[in-house]
């Protein structure tokens, strides 16, 4: 895993600034802490920070072809790099080293831009043909690795994170209405837009190509669930049994120490149970405690453990929260509300000190129908189809009246929420789940003057094209393409990424693999969800690696309790941040709705943490980014 960067200019006679691409590329320092490259030629300059896992001691990057003519600057891994390299030497390519990357070259002089359908695996990288005088920029099918861009009419610049192409001065340091809303909406910005205006990320499954001053993209792969294939249970059993097997040997591959995030949930068990099985010694396994009963998965974790006989670590962590949030903000240069980047922070942090690779389940729910709001999403399709008195009944307003806990996560909230919006349109109940703030609590929020600068725009929108991508499924399987292509890489990716390069550790997930996307992309709705039990193919094929008790019980998610936080040690900086003078001065939102949401909070009558956590990085972000003079 690595941190790379680049520009090239649109007059092919410019030289790059003395050290701005030196700039650009220690600003990815933490991203690879083992090395620094850089190619510069007028018109063109390429950066690179190097975390090296394959032969380390002859992976120096940006590498070239045997004349110079082509360069690539990577990040990532190809795990299919070996079968494909054998066959570029049967047709007469030369290699001068063992790494994955200098089969890019190669591949990129053997096939062009169509070299992106030959990689398994997860890739953002950059390939300046001299000859042709062309950028090709490629990211991966899911998201796992980023790339960020910039142009204007002097050319492009590109980066693995925001901080690389803020080093050149003239970076368009703007908001994009449009972005916020999305954030307020989801807890993340998805691609292609970034926090920034004019600044975009190159969507997952895109590539993109610069030439005499045009940028097009084009995208290259669409998760293949179009059509569903009716097998027996034990036939899918099987096949799902040996493709993720498949799919976690290959992921092993490193010539430095590696181990694995466990939590104690299904997932990330199965993982460690299919490493064990390729293994000679015990695998290293890592998880985060917390002292709160409620957030901590270390009693299942080190039930895993035992079970598959790892070499555990597991370390206890009692976070000063004003202290995180600004780590956050100064590893993400978005805000980013999902609160679970801290503990994703810590166990990296952890796990880097014994390995350089670590294997997570990232991607088992949506695949597999592991979310418990797809168990909402079945009761609501139960619910269309019941005659008209049953639905009037379902939806009766005085359920809204039943005595119960405001906490978010409660039974009897999630109830309330449920039959609140079982009268609306299937994808409009989705988002109002998923919603941080919903469109009306977003109206209420706005500024009058904000809110006109968003011209009739609704961050829902993006939902809603991804449902329509999918017409012919049912509604379970279109909500889990729906998060495969949204949350997943906007949010759960993008947190891994961020939280594992921070600590210089790359992360590889077995779900991920392509092979394992379209297996599941065929499955139908009925071997996922049964009923209202979730991933019950997944357990039937691995139920082998899965202690019993771990195997029944409800998934916890891997969060933090920051309801408590905002009613402690958060309440002042919360209070004095959103409610202060440079807040106000935005114009972005009405200070009375805001104080709302913490005297409701504060007063117990109501849970807002998430999001107050959501406005806080905000704050803090724009305080980082936006009022900063440098």
């Amino acid at each position: 895993m690595c941190g790379i960067c680049g520009i090239v200019w649109s007059d092919p006679e410019r030289r790059t600034p003395e050290g701005l691409i030196e700039r650009m590329t220690y600003r990815l320092h933490h991203r690879g802490p083992d090395g620094q490259g850089i190619h510069a030629t007028p018109g063109v300059a390429l950066g690179h920070r190097r975390l090296a896992v394959i032969d380390p001691n002859h992976g120096r990057q940006p590498i070239s072809n045997e004349d110079e003519t082509i360069w690539v600057t990577f990040n990532g891994e190809i795990y299919n790099f070996a079968p494909i390299r054998h066959q570029l030497e049967r047709l007469g390519h030369v290699f001068r080293t063992k790494t994955d990357t200098e089969v890019l070259v190669h591949l990129y002089e053997q096939h062009g831009p169509e070299m992106v359908h030959h990689l398994r695996g997860m890739f953002a990288f950059a390939i300046w043909d001299s000859r042709a005088r062309k950028l090709f920029l490629a990211r991966d099918r899911l998201g796992q690795k980023p790339l960020v861009y910039w142009q204007d009419d002097q050319g492009i610049r590109f980066a693995s994170e925001i901080k690389s192409l803020a080093a050149e001065e003239g970076f368009p340091k703007q908001l994009d209405p449009l972005a916020l809303d999305d954030f307020l909406t989801l807890q993340y910005v998805p691609a292609p837009k970034t926090i920034f205006r004019n600044v975009f990320k190159l969507p997952p499954a895109h590539t993109a190509t610069f030439e005499n001053g045009e940028l097009r993209l084009q995208r290259y792969w669409t998760p293949p669930y179009q059509e569903e294939v009716r097998h027996s249970e034990a036939e899918w059993i099987e096949e799902l049994q040996t493709t993720l097997a498949e799919a976690t040997k290959l992921r092993l591959i490193a010539d430095v120490p590696l181990g694995a995030f466990l939590s104690g949930g299904i997932d990330s068990t199965i993982v460690v149970g299919l490493m064990r099985q390729f293994s000679d010694s015990p695998v290293k396994t890592f998880s985060i405690g917390f002292r709160q009963r409620d957030y901590d998965e270390t009693p299942f974790a080190r039930e895993a453990s035992d079970f598959h006989r790892t070499d555990h670590e597991e370390f206890f962590v009692n976070p000063d929260a004003a202290e995180i949030v600004e780590k956050l903000t100064h590893f993400h240069d978005e805000p980013f509300g999902d609160s679970s980047a801290i503990p994703t922070w810590y166990v990296s942090r952890l796990s880097r000190r014994h390995v350089t690779v670590a294997l997570t389940g990232d991607a088992g729910d949506e695949l597999f129908g592991g979310y418990p709001r797809y168990q909402a999403v079945r009761l609501g399709e139960w619910f269309d189809r019941m005659p008209g008195i049953l639905r009037d009944a379902a939806t009766w307003s005085g359920w809204q009246r039943l005595p119960g806990s405001n906490d978010q996560k409660s039974k009897t909230r999630r109830f309330k929420r449920l039959v609140e919006s079982l009268g609306k349109e299937p994808k409009q109940r989705y988002v109002e789940w998923i919603s941080i703030l919903n469109r009306s609590a977003r109206d209420a929020l706005y500024d009058p003057e904000f809110q006109q600068q968003l011209n009739g725009y609704r961050a829902e929108s993006r939902i809603f094209d991804l449902y329509d991508e999918l017409p012919g499924r049912d509604f379970v399987t279109r909500t889990g393409y729906v998060d495969l292509l949204s949350y997943l890489p906007g949010d759960l990716l993008a947190k891994v990424d961020i939280a594992s390069m921070a600590c210089g550790l790359e992360c590889r997930s077995p779900f991920l693999d392509q092979e394992v996307v379209a297996l599941a992309g065929r499955m139908p709705a009925s071997m996922k969800l049964r009923g209202l039990k979730t991933k019950h193919l997944l357990k039937q094929a691995f139920g082998h690696l899965i202690p019993t008790r771990l195997l029944k019980r409800p998934k916890m998610g891997f969060g933090v309790p920051i309801h408590a936080w905002f009613r402690n040690d958060l309440a002042d900086m919360t209070c004095d941040l959103l409610l202060g003078q440079e807040a106000r001065q935005r114009g972005w939102f009405r200070p009375e709705y805001i104080n709302g949401l913490i005297e409701e909070h504060l007063s117990k009558r109501w849970d807002h943490g998430y999001r107050l956590w959501s406005l806080l990085m905000l704050e803090l972000w724009a305080r980082r980014y936006l009022d900063a003079t440098d």
